[in-house]
C-alpha cells in the first residue's frame, strides 16, 4: 500500500512524496507555502492519477524518460524521478495509478 509523506524543506515550504509499498518514491511534489495547500495537492494527485491523459511523458536533456502529473488546470502537481527506459517510466506511471487513490497520508513535517 502506498503512502504520501508530507515534509518541510530547508526553506520551510511543504512538499510531499508518494511512496510505493516498497518505500520507493514514485512522485514528488512542488513546494507549497502552507500545509493545507500541500494536502490539496495530495487530493489532486489522488483524483488526477486515474486519468492517463493527465500524465505528461517527457525526456530530459540527457535522454532519460520521466513524467509529470498535471491537474485539470494544467499545473504540474507531481514529477517522477528519471528512469533508465521508457518501459521503466511506464511502470512508474502504473505504480502512481495503483498507489495514489488509496494511499494514506503521513505528516513528517513537524
Amino acid at each position: 500500500m502506498g503512502k504520501f509523506e508530507i515534509k518541510t524543506d530547508k526553506s520551510g515550504q511543504f512538499r510531499f512524496n508518494l511512496k510505493a509499498g516498497n518505500g520507493q518514491v514514485i512522485l514528488s511534489s512542488e513546494a507549497y507555502t502552507t500545509k493545507s495547500a500541500c494536502e490539496n495537492g495530495i487530493e489532486s494527485v489522488k483524483k488526477n492519477s486515474q486519468d492517463d491523459g493527465k500524465f505528461e511523458r517527457k525526456t530530459a536533456k540527457d535522454g532519460s524518460p520521466y513524467f509529470n502529473l498535471k491537474a485539470s488546470n494544467g499545473q504540474v502537481i507531481g514529477a517522477s524521478e528519471m528512469y533508465s527506459s521508457t518501459a521503466a517510466m511506464e511502470n512508474g506511471i502504473a505504480s502512481v495509478k495503483k498507489n495514489a487513490p488509496d494511499a494514506s497520508v503521513v505528516d513528517i513535517s513537524a
